[in-house]
């Protein structure tokens, strides 16, 4: 969005904010029985108290999305270059963000299992240096009755986007750029393990406006990360696919990312939330989208020399084109 949309924005819900400060009385409880914890009759804040929940492509994770900031580290990998801190910096005090966002986390971790953090595991030389890193607690934990805003982005690991990229690689090295093998191997597959995404992401709304009956809740997709013509990419490239092939990087397309989006959008519809749509506008944003550092997701590396690890995920101009869609949603109230 625009500067000027941006403040005019912020104008707007800074006014709103201080106008519910001024028009609850502190002993007064709200018309209706609003007077319970939690509700926006007993709230009178200057900030949106909001917790930030989902995976690796929220807490950025890998090194081209900035440094970890926390001390000492808990392996969850977060980042100062990922959306919810771009978020934070960019709505100030507006937002009192706490982000237990996590690596590898998926959709049973946020409301029903503790979760083993993976830190920054490094392809071909083995696990985070760090690891193994104790158990973190379902990050519904850190929801509260009083939590006003809930931002979540996951499900691409229960859907298999590690293993299924892990897979592609080695089937694409062994047939070369032909035909699609993964599609093949696994394509049957898929239809139940998306069936059941579904059935997994709803339970986990369930919960969370169980938790935070008051909040918004807002729900993120996953990026353009395959370009519409697959051919656009080069086979053989660490820095794109690497050995995947062109048929198999369109049926992932199609078939697996394209669909999880949809599920999560009906999903969220079906609750009442808000879906922040981060496909759309990014056609020309892809993987293999390089040239003029046009690209907003970075391949299997983010370099070469130096070897930098990115695991296909968001770059810094792919949080940055998150977290602008996130403030459009926030400031929409």
């Amino acid at each position: 969005m625009s500067r000027l949309r941006f403040r005019r924005g912020i104008a707007v819900l800074g006014a709103a904010v201080a106008l519910a400060a001024t028009a609850v009385a502190p002993t007064q409880a709200a018309p209706g029985g609003s007077g319970a914890p939690g509700s926006p009759g007993a709230r009178a804040q200057a900030s949106l108290e909001w917790v930030a929940l989902g995976d690796s492509y929220t807490a950025g994770v890998i090194q081209a999305s900035g440094d970890e900031f926390e001390t000492p580290r808990d392996g969850c990998a977060r980042t100062t270059g990922s959306y919810p801190e771009v978020v934070r910096r960019d709505l100030g005090s507006l937002v009192a963000l706490r982000n237990v966002s996590c690596g590898a986390a998926e959709i049973q971790h946020i409301a029903l299992e503790e979760q083993e953090p993976l830190g920054r595991p490094q392809p071909l030389l083995g696990p985070d240096p760090d690891a193994p890193f104790a158990k973190v607690a379902p990050q519904l934990d850190a929801v509260s009755p009083a939590t006003d805003l809930i931002t979540v982005g996951i499900g691409g690991n229960s859907a298999g986007f590690g293993p299924v990229l892990k897979r592609c690689v080695e089937l694409g090295l062994a047939v070369g750029n032909n035909g699609a093998p993964c599609e093949e191997e696994l394509g049957a597959t898929l239809p139940a393990t998306l069936a059941k995404v579904r059935r997994d992401y709803d339970a986990m709304l369930t919960a969370i406006h169980a938790r935070a009956p008051f909040a918004r809740v807002l729900t993120v997709g996953y990026p353009h990360v395959v370009p519409e013509d697959s051919t656009r990419c080069t086979w053989g490239d660490l820095r794109e696919f690497a050995s995947i092939t062109h048929g198999d990087l369109t049926w992932a397309r199609t078939q697996l990312l394209e669909p999880l989006n949809g599920i999560i959008s009906e999903v969220t519809a079906a609750h009442g939330d808000t879906f922040v749509d981060v496909y759309a506008g990014g056609e020309d944003h892809s993987v293999c989208d390089r040239t003029g550092s046009r690209n907003w997701v970075d391949g299997v590396y983010t370099s070469l020399v130096p070897a930098v690890p990115a695991l296909v995920h968001p770059n810094p101009r792919g949080h940055e084109h998150v977290a602008q869609r996130l403030e459009d949603a926030i400031l929409a109230g």
